[in-house]
């Protein structure tokens, strides 16, 4: 269930955060760094770009962790008047996955080590922050004009919850493919 409250935000977004964390502990060292294999017949049947994009488990928590990014500097520029989109330049919500795969390119170097540590990091950052407000000025609409017809706490959701789920479910996705593979 999507959270409508401050309370409900925060126990959800540490729960599947936790969840995201003891799915990576589980998998064997040495598989943590493997390439996502997914069959071509599975990749055909998905239309969603990240099932092509985001190859390693470091991958997908670089995504995690750069959307972190966004929301991080988006709040705290609009909380000085900077008035900046949530999108930085020369980004929109239909270009968006050409933003994704840059993050993946800006992270060819970067480690599963660091991807992780950052998206600890980020993670707490983003949970700081979200206890700054209040439920109304997380979940009532029109409470600040930078957010537009949503809530801010849409935002939040999005960036951290609805994400962990995301990566939970890409992660499994790919445990399983291995496993039928070995299988065959």
């Amino acid at each position: 269930m999507r959270p409508k409250s401050k309370e409900e935000l925060l126990i959800l977004a540490n729960k599947n955060f936790e969840k995201l964390q003891q799915l990576i502990d589980s998998i064997p060292v040495e598989q943590r760094e493997a390439t996502f294999d997914f069959e071509e017949v599975f990749l055909e049947k998905r239309k969603e770009a990240h099932w092509r994009r985001d190859q390693t488990i470091k991958d997908v928590l670089i995504h995690l962790y750069e959307w972190h990014s966004l929301l991080l500097t988006w709040v705290k520029s609009n909380q000085l008047g900077e008035g900046v989109s949530f999108l930085p330049e020369p980004y929109n919500w239909r270009t968006t996955a050409e933003m994704n795969r840059g993050f993946t390119k800006k992270h060819q170097s970067t480690t599963l080590r660091q991807a992780s540590d950052w998206l600890k990091e980020s993670h707490a950052e983003v949970m700081l922050l979200a206890k700054t407000f209040d439920d109304d000025q997380l979940f009532q609409k029109n409470q600040y004009s930078w957010v537009g017809n949503t809530t801010l706490g849409s935002y939040f959701v999005s960036a951290t919850s609805s994400h962990y789920d995301w990566a939970i479910k890409k992660i499994k996705q790919s445990q399983e493919q291995k496993q039928k593979q070995k299988g065959n």
